[in-house]
Formats: C-alpha cells, sequence, structure tokens
C-alpha cells in the first residue's frame, strides 16, 4: 500500500465520520460502532486480505474526530471472535456491559480490532453493544451493535478505498399511537 492510498483512505475515513456525526446529533459518552473489513478496502475478500495499513489509516481518520467530540469508538471483531466489541474498558464500564476474555489478532478479530486494541489506553472486549450510530466498512455487519431503531444515512460517499461503506444512526422508539405527541411543541 502507498503513502498516497493510505492518506486517501484516512481522508475519506475522516470525511465519512463527520457526514455521519453531522447527521447523527450524538452527545458527549454515546458510542460509534466501526466494522472494518480492512481486506475489502484493499481490494481483497473480507476475512482473507487483511491489511493493517489499511486500518491504521482508517482509526487515523475515524479516532481522533470522535476523540474531540467525547464520543465512544468501539471496534467490531470479525466472525472468529462472534463480532465480539473492543473498547475502552471505561465506555464498557459506564455502559454496564460485561467484560470477555479475548485479545483480539490480524486473523482472529481482524485487522481493525486489533488496529483499536494496540492504540486504545484499556482496550477490553465485550460480546454485545447498543451503539448510538456507526459505519460499517465493507459489509462487515454492524446492525447487531446499533440499538433497535437503526435510521440508514447517505453520505456524500459510498466506499472507503474499494470497500463499501454503509453507516447508520439510531434513535428511541416512537411509542403510544395516533394520540401521542413526539416532541414538546403542538
Amino acid at each position: 500500500m502507498t503513502e498516497q492510498e493510505k492518506m486517501e483512505i484516512t481522508a475519506q475515513a475522516r470525511q465519512a465520520v463527520e457526514e455521519l456525526l453531522a447527521q447523527a446529533s450524538l452527545r458527549p459518552g454515546d458510542v460509534f460502532v466501526v466494522g472494518c473489513s480492512s481486506s475489502e478496502i484493499v481490494g481483497g475478500h473480507i476475512g482473507h486480505d487483511s491489511s493493517m495499513e489499511a486500518a491504521a489509516a482508517v482509526y487515523e481518520g475515524i479516532a481522533p474526530v470522535l476523540a474531540q467530540r467525547g464520543i465512544w469508538l468501539a471496534a467490531q471483531c470479525c466472525e472468529h471472535l462472534n463480532r465480539a466489541i473492543i473498547l475502552e474498558r471505561q465506555a464498557a464500564e459506564a455502559h454496564g456491559w460485561e467484560e470477555v476474555c479475548v485479545v483480539p489478532r490480524p486473523h482472529a478479530g481482524g485487522s481493525w480490532a486489533t488496529t483499536c486494541w494496540k492504540h486504545f489506553e484499556h482496550p477490553v472486549a465485550v460480546e454485545a453493544i447498543r451503539a448510538h450510530a456507526g459505519m460499517d466498512i465493507g459489509g462487515t455487519l454492524i446492525g447487531m451493535h446499533l440499538r433497535a431503531v437503526a435510521v440508514p444515512v447517505r453520505l456524500s460517499l459510498d466506499h472507503i478505498g474499494r470497500a463499501i461503506l454503509l453507516c447508520a444512526r439510531t434513535r428511541p422508539k416512537l411509542i403510544g399511537g395516533e394520540r401521542a405527541k413526539y416532541t414538546e411543541e403542538d
């Protein structure tokens, strides 16, 4: 992977997270899940062409943007770890998510989760979360880690590298039927 390709991936990841945050109305302490196939980013097949360089480029684009806003980054592992989540211990504790014992590696957890584990101050793994928004880079299927009502969000770009990009925000469930009001305004 060339330096130019790394810079392009970082720029695309930064642009995507900034556009999604502009539509998601997240608050400090909320959780943002990212599933990322580094294989797909470099034009390979998910699970077969892992790239630590591509994962690092995505991290450089996403992590600083979230940190600046006080939003927790949650990294989805690959299917070999049952799509467990890597995040900071403080985030897991704040949300009441129980820690499990595993350390991701490029071919058991994926390059993305491994990269996040190495960069987080106090990383832990948990089995499941309910994130407030997220990005699926390369068909990693993050839906299982989003809150109950996920709303698709279209961005100005639909790929990071060669990987398809899908994004979502979540909202509270609307309950109460036809007489219910969903804002305080009349």
